[in-house]
């Protein structure tokens, strides 16, 4: 079973990484194998929607394919973004808009599981909008999207500003390790 978790922070090092690595560390002490993959340091550019991708490589010469190879040979996503204006932050949203090949060439994300982590500033700091769009861009794809069990929320939900602050969330904390339980469960289940 191969979990891959990414990190759509553009900012090393904190809360949405903090996460990640948390749902990502359950996963393998759980007996998956693991991947992160921060977008903080990677060079993702914009699509300019020339859909070349459609039937070649992409023409942009970036950071990109490599990321899209993992994803595509995951068996589950795990996928955290810091909530900038209710939504995902614009390096994801490039990730996702690049991600075009994996969903134009016979839907290759189609029954990977997913699940979403977002922090936000307070309680309710738009963080199941952003979330939100991240199950959008799982449910395009034909994922399987899966929440937290037991927390009934929409994912893992944190709250923090500063780098650290979501440690000390133990309420959202519960919500990222039961999500992280839920992608692995419904994942074996899925590879029955």
């Amino acid at each position: 079973m191969r979990v891959v978790g990414i990190s759509g922070s553009p900012r090393g090092g904190g809360n949405t990484e903090s996460l990640v690595r948390r749902a990502l560390e359950l996963c393998g002490k759980k007996g998956a194998e693991v991947e992160f993959i921060p977008l903080s340091g990677k060079k993702i550019e914009y699509c300019e929607g020339c859909f070349n991708c459609k039937k070649n490589s992409c023409v942009k010469e970036d950071d990109i394919r490599g990321i899209l190879d993992s994803m595509k040979h995951a068996d589950a996503l795990i996928i955290g973004s810091p909530t900038y204006f209710s939504s995902v932050s614009g390096k994801l949203k490039s990730l996702f808009d690049r991600s075009l090949p994996l969903r134009s060439r016979d839907y290759m994300l189609r029954d990977k599981i997913g699940g979403a982590i977002a922090v936000g500033g307070s309680r309710n700091g738009g963080q199941e909008f952003t979330i939100r769009e991240i199950h959008n861009w799982m449910l395009l794809n034909e994922m399987i999207v899966v929440a937290d069990r037991e927390t009934a929320h929409f994912g893992g939900i944190c709250v923090g500003r500063d780098p650290a602050d979501v440690l000390d969330d133990r309420i959202g904390l519960r919500t990222v390790d039961n999500l992280a339980l839920r992608v692995l469960d419904v994942a074996v289940k899925q590879s029955v």
